[in-house]
């Protein structure tokens, strides 16, 4: 089995957020709503309860690498704190999700996709993570496309 960990966004980004209601990089207007989906916020990676919690939209680009730009796309966290995951295995609240995930390589090239859901993740992220070029994974909503999580080689750093 791979070493891993996965970062939600980080609450740095997050706190700028919920206090100024602009997106990062961009400055464009937050949403605010009640969820009407499970998400799931980008943050803490928890689905969001539909109908009862609050959750803001914005627009986020993930880090790509070697400076080279990633694609920005809708995000969604809680409106109230949450903290962000920083787990060293995949997220439970995320397994139920239709999930795409993509190796990427030097350059932010994606080397290999593929969707998965449920115990079939941690099979992938294995394969993914035999090839020595692939440097990250991240991992999109399967059906709408838009990023969720980073997953890194490695132990998580520890602050």
């Amino acid at each position: 089995m791979a070493d891993y960990h996965i970062l939600g966004l980080p609450d740095e980004i997050t706190q700028e957020v919920r206090q100024t209601r602009r997106a990062p990089e961009y400055g464009h207007p937050v949403l605010r709503e009640v969820a009407g989906g499970t998400g799931p916020c980008r943050a803490c990676l928890q689905q969001f309860k539909v109908g009862h919690e609050e959750r803001l939209l914005f627009t986020y680009r993930p880090a790509g690498g070697d400076g080279t730009v990633g694609a920005p796309g809708p995000v969604f966290i809680h409106a109230s704190v949450c903290r962000q995951y920083r787990g060293a295995g995949f997220p439970p609240g995320l397994r139920s999700l239709p999930l795409l995930l993509e190796a990427r390589v030097r350059g932010n090239r994606i080397s290999a996709a593929r969707t998965v859901s449920g115990m079939d993740i941690d099979r992938v992220i294995d394969e993914f993570f035999a090839d020595p070029q692939v440097d990250y994974l991240h991992v999109r909503h399967g059906e709408a496309g838009c990023h969720i999580a980073r997953v890194d080689r490695g132990d998580r750093p520890a602050n």
